[in-house]
């Protein structure tokens, strides 16, 4: 870079940070959180769904990074107990659950172990899902049932059982203190939701239930200091991006493929077109947007739907 050039830079910088010093630390990492940084989520308890991989798992280590409690949860017993014991092999607090977020019993449980090892519940965030797609006139009633179960039922239900442990808890704080604890909810939607996908009509539903579940749950918790966002995720780099059935789920006993037709391949092509970054997601850069939103930096942030998507449909 010529003199000239890191002059301009320099100049740019004063602008946002105060400094006429150019930077050349401009690649940034999600999990950099520098010894003389205050954690952002210090002494919360957060319960991450679906955090045994993927952004989830992604999600549950920075958010333990910056002081978090977790509550580490996953269809896959081994893969929860791995994020939870790496958590606390590092200093931090984690508890795993193994569970299926669909099962009428899971929200209960989830919520007392939850309150059984940390006393609270302060940031919840319904992440656990996966895709089941089809053209419209050949899904399935079972494909159509599957995705409303996994992506709108589960949430409200795990949202209600911790309303005793969120709402009322605040409802107390504000009669004896007039003042509520800040608590949030962050319920993960998809591009899908929000713009449409063909052969995904019944995951695209699905997803847009979540807004509209979100922005319902901001109204009426507003009053209790709880806020509620969502995050519609575009191409991020996980198993639901990877090659068609490269990995599996099993759903009442169906084997059901996971993934996208050409996998990386037809990911980085898409990206190459329609995503100015002209590259897809990480599953840091993901657990980025979710810390953001859980942080007190985003205290008069609520009902919104933020799209991460690296620039895609703007």
């Amino acid at each position: 870079m010529d003199e000239p050039q890191q002059r301009r830079l320099g100049v740019l910088f004063s602008h946002v940070s105060g400094s006429s010093q150019p930077r050349s630390d401009l690649g940034l990492k999600a999990h950099a959180v520098s010894a003389s940084a205050q954690p952002l989520l210090k002494g919360k308890v957060a319960i991450i769904t679906g955090s045994g991989r993927g952004l989830g798992a992604a999600a549950a280590n920075l958010f333990a990074e910056h002081g978090a409690r977790l509550v580490v949860t996953d269809l896959d017993v081994a893969k929860a107990d791995e994020v939870a014991a790496g958590i606390r092999s590092r200093g931090g607090e984690a508890i795993s659950l193994a569970g299926d977020v669909t099962a009428e019993e899971f929200p209960a449980r989830c919520v007392k172990a939850a309150v059984e090892a940390f006393g609270t519940i302060d940031i919840l965030i319904n992440n656990a899902g996966f895709t089941w797609d089809g053209m419209i006139h050949r899904i399935t009633p079972k494909q159509w049932d599957a995705m409303l179960a996994v992506h709108c039922t589960a949430p409200f239900r795990l949202i209600q059982a911790a309303a005793p442990v969120m709402r009322e808890a605040a409802k107390k704080e504000l009669d004896e203190r007039g003042k509520a604890t800040q608590r949030c909810i962050i319920n993960v939607s998809s591009t899908s939701g929000t713009h449409g996908n063909a052969g995904q009509a019944n995951y695209a539903t699905a997803k847009a239930g979540v807004v509209g579940l979100t922005k319902t749950v901001a109204r009426e918790w507003g009053s209790f200091n709880i806020r509620c966002n969502a995050i519609a995720y575009g191409f991020i780099a996980t198993r639901l991006t990877a090659d068609k059935g490269s990995s599996t789920i099993s759903v009442g006993g169906e084997k059901v493929k996971l993934g996208i037709p050409g996998g990386e391949a037809m990911a980085s092509a898409a990206a190459e077109m329609l995503i100015p970054l002209k590259r897809i997601g990480t599953p840091d850069e993901a657990a980025g947007a979710m810390l953001l939103l859980a942080s007190p930096y985003a205290s008069f942030i609520s009902g919104q739907t933020l799209e991460v998507t690296g620039g895609a449909y703007i």
